[in-house]
């Protein structure tokens, strides 16, 4: 993989609503790949982050923290649906499933709030997020490892 940082990072903003629900879609399907160094180039040399009550700051900080939260979590699967958006901002509400190292799953859900610069890079990122045990019958997402298919049920579609 090449995990070189593209010069621009498309779409741009202003997001317009086709170009806010694309942005989801493809850091949806980023993380669904579980590669911290992929994901990792999303973002902002200088990044930054809230995510919970971590605090994070540049490219390879974010690597990192990926690479313990996916050794953390588990089979880990992600859905992530666009709340709002206007310029340069993207409001998301999102849901991920995962287990630890016990074998306890947990749906956990949240909200983000992006800011990104003109090359289409996400300069920072606020994230807020519970976590909820679930037996392993109560699971939703139950594709394969990796992209979500586009056949599967959104958000809203699970009443989640």
């Amino acid at each position: 993989m090449n995990n070189t940082v593209p010069a621009s990072r498309p779409p741009l903003p202003p997001f317009t609503p086709d170009s806010a629900v694309q942005k989801v879609r493809m850091a949806e399907d980023a993380w669904n790949t579980r590669d911290p160094a992929r994901v990792a180039l999303a973002y902002t040399e200088t990044s930054q982050w809230r995510n919970r009550s971590e605090f994070v700051t540049g490219r390879p900080a974010i690597q990192a923290f990926l690479q313990a939260k996916w050794q953390r979590e588990q089979d880990y699967r992600l859905v992530k649906e666009l709340w709002a958006f206007q310029g340069n901002r993207i409001a998301v509400r999102f849901c991920y499933e995962w287990h630890d190292q016990l074998g306890q799953w947990f749906r956990s859900y949240g909200n983000e709030n992006w800011e990104f610069d003109a090359q289409g890079l996400m300069q920072l990122r606020l994230a807020s997020i519970n976590d909820l045990p679930i037996a392993s019958t109560e699971r939703k997402m139950l594709w394969p490892l990796g992209r979500r298919p586009d056949s599967h049920a959104s958000l809203s579609q699970m009443g989640l």
